[in-house]
């Protein structure tokens, strides 16, 4: 193991596993594939594990993605939150959504990443891509920089800190289009999340920023097929009027029931969601119920016919 990771990574990679015990980069061979590979220490010995990323970044059409997916990559400005937990398909989803904008509108691009994963060719955009390690030492300082570059959209593999968070919803206030990803459940728990990341005097005027930029929470999981293969089912929280007040007033709680009868604006609660993939026999019900927070909610959705 440790001669297969010697010839994977190079001497600065090596270096940084040696101090921190654990590493994500990227791998390629060329015509052969591209993967994300994770490198952690366990009983003084390497681990490693090798995430195959396609070569062409997927379709909104291909995965399944919810049609609204395609209007939110288009905005001129905002911040865009998918969420979810590890390995759920954020990457993914964010991919498809920068092919269809490339595919689109001319725009100025810029991600920054940990690592790269779908690489991009521009079309009618122009896209550039940061590595966290190879291109740039730290997402808050890679995004102060990505600013001076003139883009026109950002996106930020993994809003993990307060300067990126703060530098973020400045972007998204001066009129970028920002997208970021963050580790959480649904739509009210990134609210609650990105707000609890500042302290306590700072956090009403937080709120009335976050309120007056947000575009779109998407919160997904990710889920097996009937017949093999998986799919994503998402919660999707959109910037209305009536949920700006609510992240303005403190009141996450009343987000969910907003979600639930948006159904005309284009949102969705991941119950709603996971009903309508077993009506339509995409997945189990048994399936459906593993990812359910709350199961009272999705068995009244399974039983009713909207």
């Amino acid at each position: 193991m440790e001669f297969v990771f010697e010839q994977v990574s190079n001497q600065e990679q090596r270096t940084t596993f040696g101090k921190e015990r654990e590493i994500d980069f990227p791998y390629s061979t060329p015509g052969l594939a591209r993967f994300r590979v994770n490198a952690l220490q366990q009983r003084s010995t390497i681990s490693l594990v090798f995430h195959i990323v396609p070569s062409k970044a997927p379709s909104i059409d291909e995965l399944g993605l919810p049609e609204i997916c395609k209007q939110l990559i288009l905005k001129p400005r905002g911040l865009i939150l998918v969420t979810g937990a590890a390995g759920s398909g954020k990457s993914t989803t964010l991919a498809a959504m920068i092919n269809h904008l490339n595919e689109t509108e001319r725009r100025n691009v810029i991600t920054i990443e940990d690592p790269i994963e779908f690489l991009f060719r521009n079309n009618k955009c122009l896209i550039r891509q940061r590595d966290l390690g190879d291109d740039t030492k730290s997402f808050s300082s890679a995004l102060i920089h990505a600013l001076r570059h003139d883009p026109d959209v950002i996106v930020i593999g993994e809003m993990r800190d307060l300067p990126t968070i703060s530098t973020a919803m400045r972007a998204a206030e001066t009129g970028h289009l920002v997208i970021g990803t963050l580790h959480s459940n649904d739509a009210a728990q990134s609210i609650d999340r990105i707000i609890n990341m500042f302290p306590n005097g700072q956090q009403q005027q937080m709120r009335l920023q976050l309120s007056q930029v947000i575009e779109a929470v998407l919160s997904q999981v990710l889920l097996t097929r009937i017949g093999g293969g998986r799919i994503a089912a998402f919660e999707i929280m959109l910037g209305t009027s009536i949920i700006r007040r609510q992240i303005r007033e403190e009141k996450g709680h009343e987000i969910l029931s907003n979600i639930e009868q948006g159904k005309p604006e284009g949102m969705q609660s991941l119950d709603q969601a996971l009903a309508g993939l077993v009506r339509r026999n995409v997945i189990t019900e048994e399936e459906a119920l593993k990812k359910s927070s709350h199961l009272a909610s999705l068995q009244q959705y399974l039983q009713s016919q909207c």
